[in-house]
Formats: C-alpha cells, structure tokens, sequence
C-alpha cells in the first residue's frame, strides 16, 4: 500500500464540515474556472482563425498568379493562361486545384440608387461547394459553355442598399471609354461578413468580362491556387513562382489582405498573454492553498516527525492532496468549459456584429488534441508549483509542532 497517498486520503475524508473543506473548494473552483476559460479560449480562438480564412480562402484561394505590376488597380494586367501553364502549375506539389479570374470596375443601377461595384467573372471551375456556406439565399450562377452568362450573384450588403432580391434584374455600366452596359440577372445573394468583399465584389462569368474587354478565350487577369494544406503556403509560393514566367507575379493571400491576418496575429499575442495570467494564477491558487492545508495540519506533521517520518515522506502526503485537489478541478473545468463550447458550438447563443468581427456569432472549433495538451499543461505546471510550498515542510520542528494548536 501506498502509505502517503492513503493517509492524503484520510486527511480529506477527516476534513468534511472544517475550514479545510472550503480552502479544497476554493482550490477546485480555481483550477476548474482556469482550464474552462483556457479552454473556451483556444476554441474560440481556433474558431476564430478557421472560420475567417476559410472566408478568405474560398473567395480568392490560397495564391494568386497575375501579371507583375505597379498598378493598384483592381483590373489587372490580362495574362495568357494556355493549358500548358495552367497544367505546370496544376502538377506542381502541393497544388489541389486552380481557377481562373478577371476582375472589372462598373456600376450598378436601379430605378433610385447607383453602386460602384467590382465584377468578378469565375470560370466554370469555381468551387461552388466550398462557397455554399455564404450563399444566403438563392442559388450560385449558372455558366453557359458557350457565349457569356449574365447571371450573378450579389451581397446581402448590396442587395440591401440597391433594394433588389433575387429574380431582380439590374443594369450595370462598366468604367471604359466608350463605356457599356449590360443587364443582368440576380440568382443569389451572399454574405461572407468581410467588408472588402461585401460591401463591392459581384461574382458573375468570366466570359462576359471578356466580351467587354475584348479578350480572347484564354485571356485572364489572373489564376488562384488552391493547395492541399495551407500551413506550407509559403514553399508552395516559392514553388510557383520557380515554375511561371518572369513577367508573372506570384502573391499570397495573407499578403494581399495584410490587414486581416495581422488582426488575427494581434489576437493571437493576446491569447498568449491571457494563458500566461491564467496559469499564473492558478499555480498561485495552488501555492496558497497548499501552503493553508500545511499549516493547518502542523501539529500532525510535528507528530509523524516524532514518529520517525522524514521529510520526503510527508512531503508526498501533501503532495498527493494537492494533486487530488488538481485533478477534481480539470474534471469539472473539462465538463463546464468543454460543455458551454458544445452548447455554442451548436445553439449559437452569443452573437457578434459582422462589421467587427466578420462573423455573426462566436465560432467554435474542436480540437480533441489541442484540448489534451491543454489538460496536461495545466496539470504540469499546477503540479510543479506544488512543490514549492512542501518546502516549508522540513522547516518544522517537531517539538515546537506538537505544542502549537
């Protein structure tokens, strides 16, 4: 039997209605609210961080390939994509798949209102599935394999301010000497929650920014890369930018939207401040608690040390409390922080406003290996800072502790 870890047992049992019995409370509550809020946070977080750049990623890839520039403007140089570039680049690895793109400038008009709006023509490649999830209602545009669709699909932020729904009909004048027009039809209305794409861009065919351009069947004005996983976007930039011609220029969307991703950036120097309080805190809970608990068992450590106990030996015992303390708290943290993510996750109870945070509610993400490090991180670093108040242990002295009460 392992006597240290019986009577840690025993000192927990005895202690039912005294003072300790709250002080152990105390200790639970801390570590269970600690690992609940590192929990929720890291979810929250990772909820976060998916959800935008999936946002991202589905309207613009993970590259782009467009024609080397110094012009700002969103209608780019055209390119030529002939099939052999388009198949290098395909069979590059890493590469899941490509689509291409033409952007052009124009404006919307109805009966009262005029916007200023970005034309995006996709190819019949364009990854309708992935972009279901921002389809509010309505359905994604159809494109003909011959001549030029003048379906579309517009925001839920334009439709608002021009007063269209689907069904609608609308004009739209392109910018360009002599300038054109053409009417379209509106098949669905969409929302993504980022600004930069709701509050201008219209998905239409590419073929009819062609048509108004002049552009041949192959011309582009650009082609966005989808790869496998995200995490090596940068080898696979290098990689397609070895692999297309030097007038080409091969950009990373976290580049081309800096001002996003060092958002999420910011928030997540910030997390890692919070963990760091959070744990802090905690280890301080456990410091103080253990240190009370000692105290408050002096005379009993006075009188095993009479009996011949050495210091190693009752250091365990409480050591055994303060891990048994430890391990009730992340069974209730676990239930309350990995039930309330649940219960979001699902339920959507806490909403957002989409103009800040380019979502409409708290997104969650699990991840049963993220929450398995986070249990034994806390429960390391709570455990190590047990030791630090066994210290005070060998300092008692057994005559002096027996007399004190």
């Amino acid at each position: 039997m392992n006597l240290p870890y019986f009577i840690a047992k025993r000192i927990t049992k005895n202690d039912a209605g005294s003072f300790s019995t709250v002080i152990n409370k105390i200790a639970v509550v801390s570590i269970a609210v600690a690992l609940a809020a590192l929990l929720c946070t890291f979810m929250i977080l990772r909820g976060f961080e998916d959800t935008i750049k999936q946002k991202i990623y589905s309207f613009s890839g993970h590259l782009i390939v467009s024609k080397y520039t110094l012009s700002t403007s969103f209608e780019q140089t055209a390119i030529i994509a002939e099939d052999s570039l388009l198949e290098n680049i395909a069979a590059l690895p890493g590469v899941d798949y490509l689509q291409t793109y033409a952007y052009k400038a124009g404006l919307l008009k109805t009966g009262e209102e005029v916007q200023g709006v970005i034309v995006k023509g996709l190819d019949r490649h364009f990854d309708t599935t992935a972009f279901a999830i921002h389809m509010r209602e309505g359905y994604f545009p159809q494109f003909p394999e011959k001549g030029y669709g003048t379906e579309v699909a517009i925001s839920q932020k334009i439709a608002k301010y021009l007063r269209l729904g689907v069904g609608d009909e609308v004009l739209v004048f392109f910018v360009q000497d002599p300038p054109r027009w053409r009417k379209l039809k509106i098949t669905g209305i969409y929302e993504t929650g980022l600004e930069d794409f709701d509050e201008k861009v219209v998905l239409g065919d590419i073929n009819l920014v062609r048509r108004i351009n002049g552009w041949g069947q192959t011309t582009v004005g650009g082609i966005e890369v989808f790869l496998d996983n995200p995490d090596h976007m940068d080898e696979a930039e290098t990689l397609v930018f070895e692999n297309t011609g030097s007038d080409l220029y091969v950009d990373k969307v976290s580049d081309k939207y800096v001002q996003i991703f060092d958002w999420l950036r910011l928030v997540n120097r910030n997390v890692v401040i919070f963990f760091t309080l959070v744990l802090f805190v905690a280890a301080f809970n456990m410091v103080s608690i253990l240190l009370i608990l000692i105290m408050e068992r002096t005379h009993m450590v006075g009188t095993l040390k009479a009996l011949g106990a050495a210091n190693r030996f009752l250091r365990r015992i409480f050591f055994f409390n303060g891990l048994n303390l430890i391990l009730k708290g992340i069974f209730w943290g676990n239930l309350f922080g990995l039930g309330f993510c649940l219960v979001q996750k699902y339920l959507k109870l806490i909403p957002l406003d989409p103009a800040n945070y380019y979502m409409n509610h708290v997104p969650i993400n699990f991840d049963l290996l993220a929450v398995l490090w986070i249990n034994l991180f806390v429960v390391g670093i709570t455990a190590v800072a047990l030791f630090i108040p066994l210290g005070v242990i060998s300092r008692i002295k057994p005559i002096r502790a027996i007399r004190f009460d």
